[in-house]
């Protein structure tokens, strides 16, 4: 059996998909609202990168409601072939987020909903760095994690989660160039990070 690249979410992506994997019939996703507020302060055509896309829904689908260029990074093989569903006209490299070719490319803004404290914290500190080398100048980025450093179980997948709490994630967006501008906090309490390379 080959190795999971997707932090458990391969695992469980029928799951998912059927989930928070679809658009509810009513209202949508908790976060959903904070990312749109984000996607909406950019100028139509602006160009953003999804990370950890999964199926895409909602999180593409709020970035092209938007009128953004959008390209997503998806580990689970069965999220990216449900993303393709979703998204035929959306490019989606099926990699880890730290090894993806898209950081190659430059991008005005870069999401991360709900990924970052799903990575060991070396590589939390890598996606920083590789964000801020994308990331055009006055380019943004929006992430969530609790403020708090805490470890704890994924729900859908019992893998570790960890958040390095708001003084490391300060420090990391410090060096890697980039400056945390403001916060956010959704109806469920989730913790985002809003974030821009000056």
């Amino acid at each position: 059996m080959s190795e999971d690249h997707s932090n458990g979410y391969e695992a469980v992506a029928n799951l998912y998909i059927a989930g928070r994997g679809t658009r509810p019939l009513v209202g949508d996703s908790v976060g959903a609202a904070t990312v749109r507020a984000w996607a909406q302060a950019f100028p139509s055509g602006a160009t953003v990168l999804d990370i950890g896309s999964g199926p895409g829904e909602p999180s593409t689908r709020i970035l092209r409601e938007a009128g953004l260029v959008t390209y997503a990074v998806e580990a689970s093989p069965s999220m990216v072939a449900a993303f393709r569903k979703n998204f035929p006209d959306v490019p989606i490299e099926q990699n880890t987020v730290e090894a993806s070719e898209f950081f190659n490319r430059p991008f005005d803004g870069v999401l991360a909903w709900g990924l970052l404290f799903l990575l060991k914290p070396e590589a939390q500190a890598l996606v920083i760095e590789k964000v801020a080398r994308a990331l055009n100048p006055g380019g943004r980025f929006l992430f969530s994690a609790p403020k708090e450093p805490l470890e704890w179980l994924d729900g859908m997948t019992d893998q570790p989660s960890r958040s390095l709490g708001a003084q490391t994630y300060e420090r990391l967006l410090r060096e890697a160039g980039l400056t945390w501008v403001n916060e956010a906090e959704d109806e469920g309490g989730n913790h985002y990070y809003v974030v821009e390379k000056r």
